[in-house]
């Protein structure tokens, strides 16, 4: 009988340390508390101490500079927030596109006149950097099974969505600073290869 009752003892004192135990994690995580604490944590997150003892404002995420190019065509806005030379000789090009149109976007026509339509659909294949100064055109680099090394839009992009891309290219000769980035049906996108870290 003894041992019963030092067994249902012992389960209670369990349940009541864990009990205790999740309330003290909730209460610790859970951020309410008084406004100091909130106060405190936002301005250390966004915020350093310099120096001389004042604080300096951290910079704004990469993804808030303005854009180094956007264009409008067939209800889509195609924006194109960075173009950066890797040091193995390509360029990595990154934006996002909004789908303004009244369905479902696909993406058919940023396909291109490749061969590998099947490895490539519902993507920005069909892309360009077109380099006005030496008068070429680069195209978008393939794997080894023709896949391009580029976004595809699985499922679309639904109307009133935004979707992130990217597209890698061969690298233009390292002085060719200015290009043309082109797509399907879009206006070109005059932007600016800066050099990758």
């Amino acid at each position: 009988m003894d041992l019963r009752h030092t067994m249902k003892g012992r389960r209670a004192l369990s349940t009541v340390a864990i009990t205790t135990g999740l309330l003290l994690t909730v209460a610790g995580c859970g951020g309410g508390g008084s406004g100091k604490s909130d106060k405190g944590s936002s301005s250390s997150s966004s915020s350093a101490t310099n120096s001389k003892g004042g604080t300096t404002q951290s910079k704004a995420p990469e993804s808030a500079a303005a854009p180094l190019a956007e264009v409008k065509g067939s209800g889509l806005v195609l924006t194109v927030t960075s173009a950066k030379r890797d040091g193995g000789g390509f360029v990595t090009v990154e934006g996002t596109v909004t789908n303004n149109t009244s369905a479902l976007w696909v993406a058919a026509e940023w396909l291109g006149d490749e061969s590998e339509l099947a490895r490539n659909g519902g993507s920005i294949a069909g892309a360009s950097l077109i380099d006005q100064k030496g008068k070429k055109k680069y195209l978008i680099l393939r794997d080894t099974s023709g896949r391009c090394l580029c976004t595809q839009f699985t499922g679309g992009v639904r109307q009133g969505a935004t979707a992130d891309w990217f597209a890698q290219f061969p690298a233009p000769p390292a002085d060719t600073t200015n290009v043309d980035f082109q797509v399907g049906s879009m206006p070109p996108a005059s932007i600016q290869i800066s050099d990758g870290e």
